[in-house]
Order: C-alpha cells, then structure tokens, then sequence
C-alpha cells in the first residue's frame, strides 16, 4: 500500500466535504490525532478494518491488491479456478449430467459466460453453476448468478436442452477466509442460497424438477498436484 497517497486521498475527500479532521473523526469514532497520523502516512499502522471505516466515513473504500511477478497471480488464481471447474464438472458427469463448462451467451443485450451449464436429461434440470477460487464483492457475485441463473434455460436451447426446471449453485472454494466472510453475511446467503451440501449431493443424484436448487456449496481444493488445463467447451457424459 502507498501510505502516502491513501492519507493524501482521505484529506482531499475530507476537505470536499468541507470537513474538519475532528469532524472525520467524531463520524468515524476514532481521535482527531489518529486522523492526523493517518493523513500524514501512517495507514501502514492501522487494521484494515479501521482503514475501511475511515474510508467509509467519506463516501470511499479500501482496495488492497496483491500482486506478484507482473500476471504471474492472475496466472496462479485461473489455474485455480480452473481446477475448481474441473472438479464440478467431474462430480456432474459422474451422476449423469451434461456439462457445458466456460459457455459464452448474448442474449437481448445481455453478454457474459457461464463456469458451468450442467444439464439432467432424465428430468430436464438444468443448473447453473458459478464457481469462485476467493469470495468477491458480495452484492457482485450475488448479482451475477442470478442474471445467469434467469438466462440460464435460454443459453440452454443453443444446445438443444429441453428445459423443465432451473437450479443455481454457487462453488466456493474450502477455506477459512471464505467461510468468515460469508458468515458475515450468513442472513444474505440464507435468503439467496438456502441449500448446503446435502441437499446438494441429494439434487445431484436425483434432480427434483418440483424444487431446483438454489445452493452455496463449499468445495474442498485438490490436494494432489496435477497438470491443469481448461475444460472443453462442451463436454457429454459418457
């Protein structure tokens, strides 16, 4: 983090609210002299939960990024979510889906792409699958998926899928960070995403279309070593 430039930043946004530091303070609960170190350089001081309500106090938020050998991260975290997609696609076909792994749309307008389109043809199930390597923006990623879940029998048709109910699963990957900052938002993920892994494994074995899914599912990362490589773009049950 550049220190200085994140205390110059949170002085210029204090100074367009025509703010005194002791009023940056009184609405955030911190001194007027913490204010002060801060503005002066010294965020590197504070937790990131401080900075974040300091931040917040003037309309802004904090953005910590990590990086690593140019895009040598960006290159570790695909690899990841790659590995992740896999692993869906495999337990689905296992049980008898057809998946469509990384599949493009463009519908009314709307653009983007789908982790997993997993279809059931016993039953006519079709779910949509986000897969996460890390927890994002929350609002975001909710967002996301339920655009893709509405959309999802329409992508569905360009494979010929008859469609009789629509299920949404969202895969997190197993981790301690990610469990804690979903629980921070346990009331959300209980409105959106009711269904854990049971009912999972359940809806994978045997697709109800009277009650499609809407389900968090955390999924342990492989711990063995292998050589990752993307999905094909369709991929048929054997």
């Amino acid at each position: 983090m550049d220190t200085i430039r994140f205390g110059r930043g949170l002085r210029a946004l204090r100074r367009r609210r025509r703010w005194r530091q002791v009023d940056l303070a009184a609405a955030t609960g911190f001194s007027q002299s913490l204010i002060a170190r801060l503005e002066r350089g010294g965020a590197d001081r504070l937790t990131v939960r401080s900075l974040e309500r300091i931040a917040a106090g003037v309309g802004a938020r904090v953005v910590i990024r990590l990086d690593f050998n140019g895009e040598a991260l960006d290159r570790l975290l695909d690899a990841d979510h790659a590995d992740l997609v896999e692993r869906v696609v495999a337990i689905l076909q296992q049980a008898g889906w057809t998946c469509a792994a990384e599949t493009t749309f463009a519908i009314d307008g709307e653009r983007g792409s789908v982790d997993v389109l997993a279809w059931h043809a016993g039953t006519g199930v079709l779910l949509v699958v986000e897969v996460k390597s890390v927890v994002p923006d929350l609002q975001g990623m909710l967002g996301t998926l339920d655009r893709k879940a509405r959309l999802g029998p329409a992508i569905a048709r360009q494979y010929g899928w008859a469609v009789t109910a629509a299920g949404r699963l969202l895969v997190i990957a197993e981790g301690r960070t990610a469990r804690r900052r979903v629980e921070a938002h346990s009331a959300t993920f209980d409105a959106q995403l009711p269904d854990r892994v049971a009912v999972v494994r359940r809806a994978i074995a045997a697709p109800d279309p009277s009650r499609p899914i809407r389900a968090l599912w955390f999924l342990p990362a492989s711990t063995h070593p292998t050589a990752r490589h993307r999905v094909a773009a369709l991929r048929t049950s054997a």
